[in-house]
């Protein structure tokens, strides 16, 4: 049965990035979404047991079986994609946002003489709407900027050309106290008043530029008046405004429905997230991580989920916005990868999120081990494997190679039941070639006491072999060949039945599958894999970045390496610029690197 990560456990893993959490229970019901300007920190704290907890609190926790999360940008942007998760799902422990507890929009009005607003109800049809805004004060502090700027009018007079004409109305006191300059008598032309709510929107999409100059403009001549108190007034106006942001990344009424998607992947698995944009707001985000059976590319894992994600999210939207082009064209919507832009803005949101899902889905799920279990596992192992003193230091070899290609090897250390990373130690099989496990791990045990022998280093208390009878005799003769089998016991694990087998004995030994002694053993084992894996990807990848430069024609074992050394991917190095690349490499060679790239793509 698979151990279950407890909901504390993940909790400690968490980013301590701003953004939105959500609790679930076994039935996988929501239960409860909540902001965080931290989310660790905030989710970690339903956990803490010396916390006053409510009892409303403590029967949330619980209830909660499972725990997914959304990073944003900032706080704000937390707060409006909270409104929006409880307001779409309802779940049973929030309280549910009503319309009035609604972030405000500013609405231009599409009426002759446009009126500014302030309004909770977005309808498309009265006008143009800017928001919401979650600061109010900052909101109220542009609305004051607009009112003294411009004379926009307040009444909700029905100024038609017809009407005015006619003299039906009469200014007000706004005219006579100066705030208004009476287009209900004809007195300021539609030309003259379109201009000025032309500049308000300017000012409402984020250009703030005007008002900025108009506030020092007016600071300076106050200062000059010997009038320090208006001064000062301009002065926090223009520190405002340097606070005020007019628009959310979360939420933008201008991007009606949309879905974004992102995709990235590794050898075995894909991550994807997926943001569903309604009414400018995010209403459904998702993560999956799909195992991948074939090398498939992404575009083509991301060209088969895209329905079903749709789908899943009960979409329609006409645009999908994506990292990965899509390898077919679907009927129904269009597909785009925005290089600047609000949806850019998104696009970069949606690979943050998929980012730290891929990390945190990556990362161990088992716990730490106290001090106090890994003494006992190494009391444990000792009395398991008969040892006159308890191994304390522990080094255990594996082999790594796919085919024969980039054959290399690990070494890991533990000491005190616990990994000492300070000796792990990668090898590049120099004397083999092909796939020959037996001859590379006589190679390796080798290399690693001949020189701890030449240093008079301390040697292990024991020496674990990842691999069964072959790979052991191997090491053993590696040991007799010098001179210190023998003085240390030496075993071999088999990854099978995860038998022990000791040298010159038929007979494996079995612990017990729940004993601390075997779980010490296969926790080294499993690190010496992971360790020897990792530098073998890294082989393979820089082996295959230096074939693909060798096909450069001028290109020497030089020139690949320094450039591998400086841009480290074929990647980086396209998207290096010429003056970068001319700094490596000179002139010549940037111009053979820059043609070469550009026939490969021509050909593709």
């Amino acid at each position: 049965m698979e151990n279950k990560i407890l909901p504390k456990e993940v909790a400690l893993k968490l980013p301590h990035d701003p953004g939105v959490y959500k609790f679930f229970d076994k039935e996988n019901t929501l239960l409860y979404v909540g902001k965080a300007k931290n989310l660790k920190n905030r989710v970690s704290s339903y956990f803490n047991q010396s916390a006053n907890h409510s009892r409303k609190t403590m029967r949330l926790v619980a209830q909660i079986d499972h725990i997914e999360f959304t990073v944003v940008n900032t706080e704000y942007d937390a707060l409006l994609l909270e409104n929006s998760l409880i307001k779409n799902h309802q779940p049973k422990y929030n309280i549910l946002l009503k319309d009035d507890k609604t972030y405000p929009y500013i609405c231009v009005t599409n009426e002759p003489f446009a009126r500014v607003l302030v309004t909770r109800r977005l309808d498309r049809s009265q006008g143009t709407f800017y928001g919401p805004f979650t600061n109010i004060r900052a909101m109220n502090t542009v609305l004051n900027l607009i009112k003294e700027l411009y004379t926009i009018r307040t009444c909700s007079l029905n100024l038609t050309k017809e009407n005015i004409d006619n003299q039906k109305f009469k200014v007000c006191l706004e005219y006579h106290i100066g705030n208004c300059k009476g287009p209900c008598e004809g007195w300021q032309t539609r030309l003259d008043y379109d201009q000025d709510v032309e500049q308000v929107q300017q000012i409402l999409k984020g250009d703030l530029g005007i008002v900025k100059t108009h506030f020092r403009e007016q600071m300076l001549q106050y200062a000059q008046n010997l009038e320090f108190e208006k001064a000062e007034v301009c002065k926090q106006s223009l520190a405002k405004l340097e606070g005020f942001q007019s628009k959310s990344l979360v939420v933008n009424p201008k991007m009606q429905a949309v879905d974004v998607l992102t995709i990235i992947s590794d050898e075995e698995f894909a991550y994807l997230n997926y943001l569903k944009i309604k009414d400018g707001a995010i209403i459904y985000t998702n993560n999956h991580k799909i195992k991948k059976n074939l090398e498939e590319a992404d575009a083509e894992i991301l060209t088969m989920l895209a329905i079903d994600l749709r789908i899943e999210g009960q979409s329609q939207a006409p645009e999908i916005i994506s990292n990965v082009g899509l390898s077919i064209d679907i009927e129904g919507f269009m597909n785009t990868i925005p290089k600047i832009g609000d949806k850019k803005k998104l696009l970069d949101l949606s690979l943050k999120n998929v980012l730290f899902f891929k990390r945190e889905s990556a990362k161990p799920t088992e716990k730490p081990i106290s001090d106090n279990t890994a003494n006992k596992a190494v009391l444990e192992l000792q009395k398991a494997l008969q040892m006159n003193i308890p191994p304390m230091q522990i080094e255990c070899f594996d082999n790594s190679n796919i085919q024969g290609t980039n054959p290399v090897a690990s070494m890991v250390c533990f000491k005190n039941g616990k990994p000492y990373k300070k000796e792990y130690r990668h090898f590049n099989i120099k004397t083999v070639e092909g796939p020959n496990d037996f001859a590379s791990m006589y190679e390796i045990v080798t290399r690693r006491y001949k020189r701890q022998l030449a240093e008079n280093q301390a040697l292990p208390d024991l020496i674990i072999i990842d691999g069964g009878k072959g790979q052991l005799s191997s090491a053993c003769q590696a040991l007799k060949d010098l001179e210190v089998y023998g003085k240390m016991p030496i075993i071999g694990i088999a990854k099978r039945l995860e038998e022990i087998y000791f040298p010159e004995d038929e007979i494996p030994l079995h612990i017990s599958k729940k004993s601390l002694a075997l779980k010490l053993i296969q926790r080294i084992r499993d690190e010496a894999h992971r360790f020897a894996i990792e530098f073998h990807r890294l082989k393979r990848s820089q082996n295959s970045l230096q074939t693909q430069l060798e096909n450069i024609k001028g290109f020497g074992e030089n020139t690949i390496t320094t450039l591998l050394t400086k841009f480290k991917t074929i990647k980086n190095i396209q998207n290096a610029t010429d003056e970068q690349l001319l700094a490596v490499i000179g002139k010549a060679k940037t111009k053979l690197l820059r043609d070469y790239f550009a026939e490969l793509a021509k050909n593709q």
